[in-house]
């Protein structure tokens, strides 16, 4: 008979026997599986919704982006020509309740007739567009953002200043089709919409003022929308315009989508390679378990080949049940969360049942299953017969034969490549690779120098202490792998509970006390004399400084397109939008120069730029490479003159890039401000600037930063929530490790008690054994994290650490208090 034919037979009489030493195995794997099963597929539903909504989601078939100036005559004929044709007027302003003193900045949107395009706007209450924005009683109407209206205490039909002219609010904003595909990177306030006939009375559209014009087209039948924007680049190639279709209706939710399911999936991954050490255990288990049968075996002749095949098809068909359990968990997932998540989700999911990201999870669940098992197996299959029945006072350690360890090394190989090959960013995905190898062999080796060290101390004179200090390096003892398992999910919630309390330390503390109060936007160029001197006439007031600024778009790298350059991913941001352009004869004062040297203060030469040394260094250029931006239609290349270091921690105003002097003086322009006063005199200030000024908006500067708070404190719970998994996984193979070692534990117990020993004095000696476990553990995982955050404050955040003594305490409570209840259950 073929010997996987007698395996399988063998295997099959063994699985009567029920899952007997086997749940642990089962919860490790389905934790795992579905934890990434449900992620892709959750993914993937948002993704597909996306793609069904792309046109509304855009605006249209195609948008069209102008920044600080609309299309001129001959290019909206060019847009009218295509098709159907939707204007929208994107800026910022200030509003105000008429009969109320409190005040917000707003995003203001004005929309034409032919909006939307595509999609439906919904309002409460339903309303016609000329019901809902036409002139009534002398005022044009709103439909705001609820927010909005529980900012400043108001109900529909309160009306409302924004610039010079009165409005009355119509109805509540309940979905807005192209908010994903508008809208800016940051909202600085509640969307309002209006209408575009309306735009003009309220002062805000002259000239330089940053207003950002999006046409969206609804082409002609038989037009596609490459073919035509294909035209359109031809036809006006130096517009500056920002064009995109169907294809990237939201590249910004496409590129958040994108980092989120990679950074869960490989969390999930993480707890699929916790839970692998809990089927490793498992596995053993079971087989100690099975020691007499395999010894029996082996007496009858049966070689090794066999014996190795019937318990790893064994192992198979029970990784196969918890990778479909695991499956069908994680197919469900989108169902439920398109139900919880529908008023968080920017865009409608889709759920369904997608087979890609389920045979994905299945193949990281199977390559984890063999790379735990193949070694465990094939050493049980290895010992002698006489060995294995003499297994329970006696274990034996040994390597398995070198084709079952170049097996288990080809499956963690296989498994690892897949994890790279999977994601869409491959280099973080091979850092994660290579730093979870370089995690699990550190907690591997420091649970084996914990044992180790247990085993040298002496002259303890509790019986308790001695007996726990001993269960911690006897044959057997799993302090190995519960450090390891532990130990990584305690890791990184230390890191991560670290740099969220440095975060909300320099957001709360630091840049409270450097910042400015106000920032002060749209500024006029006739209006900035009597701006600083109403500013600096009032009492209170420390200092203003005011700089102009333009919007303008890279478009060429040292003479490569933009499109076409090798950017670094941390410096492409730079590349997806307008930017602020400024210049200045003198260098800021906040910046340092680390390259090159700073024009004379009465230059008037060629373009030169100042640019920020480290989106230099990810553009891959330096002083005398060049640089070619788009501003108002017009491309200007400048030569690299020095690079800058920039302090963004003072929140102080800076520029990626700055021109020299003589360049863009007489371009449409406006001023941006910072205000430097006392907190007691900051309302009495922004209520004079705004009513000399209508078309001047403020941010407060101390509002935003306890919304930056808030958003990092909430990111740092779901992160915290998310990376849980890894600590449940750890738990999961602490539970399987005192199961694999009950049997033991039974005949320790027997002979003590026999030789006096007390049900007290047993427990006793487990508590501290396992809390002595869990507080090594944290000790190791709180060096671990404070060193992994302390490396990603100072060396990629470029930011300073102090460290948190209280998040190791709460730590090591957490990690001996899970210990303790976890082994204690499972002992009692």
């Amino acid at each position: 008979m073929d010997d996987w034919s007698l395996a399988l037979r063998l295997a099959r009489r063994e699985l009567r026997g029920g899952l007997k030493g086997f749940r642990i195995f089962l919860a490790c794997l389905v934790l795992g599986v579905g934890a990434i099963a449900a992620v892709g597929s959750l993914s993937r539903a948002i993704t597909t919704g996306l793609a069904e909504d792309a046109r509304a989601i855009l605006g249209g078939d195609v948008s069209v982006r102008l920044s600080q100036r609309p299309a001129n005559e001959q290019e909206r004929a060019f847009f009218d020509a295509a098709g159907e044709v939707s204007l929208a007027v994107d800026l910022h302003a200030m509003a105000r309740p008429v009969d109320g003193d409190g005040r917000s900045i707003v995003e203001l949107k004005a929309i034409d007739g032919n909006y939307p395009l595509y999609g439906e706007l919904v309002t409460d209450p339903p309303l016609t567009p000329p019901a809902l924005f036409g002139r009534r009683n002398g005022l044009w109407g709103l439909a705001v953002d609820p927010n909005l209206l529980a900012r400043l205490g108001v109900e529909v039909g309160a009306r409302l200043k924004i610039g010079e002219a009165l409005f009355q609010v119509r109805a509540a904003i309940v979905r807005e089709p192209d908010r994903v595909g508008g809208t800016r990177g940051f909202a600085f306030g509640p969307r309002v919409l209006l209408s575009t006939e309306a735009l003009p009375e309220t002062g805000l559209v002259t000239l330089g003022s940053l207003i950002r014009y999006f046409y969206r087209l609804r082409l002609g039948e038989g037009r596609s929308a490459a073919s035509w924007i294909s035209d359109l680049n031809a036809a006006f190639p130096d517009a500056g315009w920002r064009v995109r279709d169907m294809s990237n209706s939201a590249p910004g939710l496409e590129r958040l989508i994108g980092r989120l399911t990679l950074f869960m999936t490989l969390v999930g991954l993480t707890a699929l390679l916790v839970g692998g050490v809990g089927v490793g255990n498992a596995v053993r288990s079971y087989l100690e378990g099975k020691a007499t049968i395999i010894a029996t075996l082996k007496c009858l002749g049966a070689p090794i080949r066999l014996i190795f095949r019937t318990y790893l098809a064994q192992i198979l068909i029970l990784a196969g049940v918890g990778i479909a359990l695991g499956l069908a968990l994680g197919a469900l997932a989108p169902f439920a969360a398109a139900v919880a998540l529908a008023d968080l989700l920017p865009v409608s999911a889709r759920p369904a049942l997608y087979p890609e990201p389920l045979a994905l999870a299945a193949a990281f669940g199977l390559l984890t299953a063999l790379a735990f098992s193949i070694w465990p197996v094939a050493r049980a299959c290895e010992v002698p017969a006489g060995s294995l029945f003499r297994s329970l006072v006696a274990p034996v350690g040994r390597w398995p034969r070198r084709n079952y360890v170049a097996l288990t090394g080809l499956a963690a190989l296989a498994l690892a490549a897949l994890a790279v090959a999977a994601a869409e960013e491959r280099r973080f995905a091979l850092w994660f690779v290579l730093g979870a190898a370089a995690a699990l062999a550190t907690f591997w080796l420091a649970g084996l120098g914990v044992t180790a060290l247990a085993r040298r101390v002496h002259g303890t004179r509790h019986p308790g202490l001695r007996l726990a200090l001993a269960n911690l390096h006897r044959p057997g003892a799993p302090t190995a792998s519960v450090v390891l398992s532990l130990g990584l999910g305690l890791t990184v919630l230390v890191a991560i509970a670290m740099i969220e309390g440095n975060l909300g330390r320099m957001v709360n503390e630091s840049l409270l006390e450097e910042a400015p109060g106000f920032y002060f936007i749209d500024i006029q160029a006739d209006q900035i004399a009597d701006f600083r001197a109403l500013a600096e006439g009032t009492e209170g007031v420390r200092r203003v400084h005011n700089v102009p600024i333009l919007r303008g778009r890279v478009v060429a790298i040292d003479g490569v397109p933009a499109r076409q350059a090798v950017v670094a991913p941390d410096a492409q941001w730079v590349l997806r939008g307008d930017r602020g352009i400024t210049w200045s004869a003198l260098p800021p004062e906040n910046n340092k120069i680390v390259a090159g040297r700073w024009w004379p203060a009465d230059y008037s030469g060629t373009p030169l730029i100042s640019l920020d040394a480290e989106i230099a260094n990810g553009f891959g250029i330096g002083i005398g490479d060049t640089l070619t931006v788009n501003i108002l239609g017009r491309e200007i290349s400048g030569e690299i003159a020095n690079l800058r270091q920039i302090d963004w921690a003072t929140l102080g105003i800076n520029f990626v890039i700055m021109f020299s002097p003589g360049v863009l003086e007489q371009a449409p322009q406006t001023h941006l401000a910072t205000v430097y006063a006392e907190p007691e005199v900051e309302l009495a200030l922004e209520t004079a600037i705004l009513d000399r000024f209508a078309n001047v908006s403020s941010i407060r500067v101390k509002e935003a930063l306890e919304t930056i708070g808030g958003i990092i404190a909430d990111i740092g719970l779901a992160v915290r929530l998310v990376a849980s998994v890894t600590l449940v996984a750890g738990a999961l193979v602490l539970a399987g490790a005192i199961a694999a070692g009950h049997r033991r534990r039974v005949y320790d117990s027997v002979v003590l008690k026999v030789l006096g020993a007390t049900r007290r004095n047993l427990a006793a000696a487990f508590l501290m054994e396992y809390g002595l476990l869990g507080l090594i553990t944290a000790a190791i995982a709180g060096v671990l994290g404070t060193a992994a955050a302390a490396a990603v404050m100072i060396w990629i955040m470029d930011i300073d650490w102090v460290f948190l003594p209280g998040v190791v305490a709460t730590t090591a409570l957490l990690c001996a208090a899970l210990t303790i209840a976890v082994g204690f259950a499972g002992t009692w």
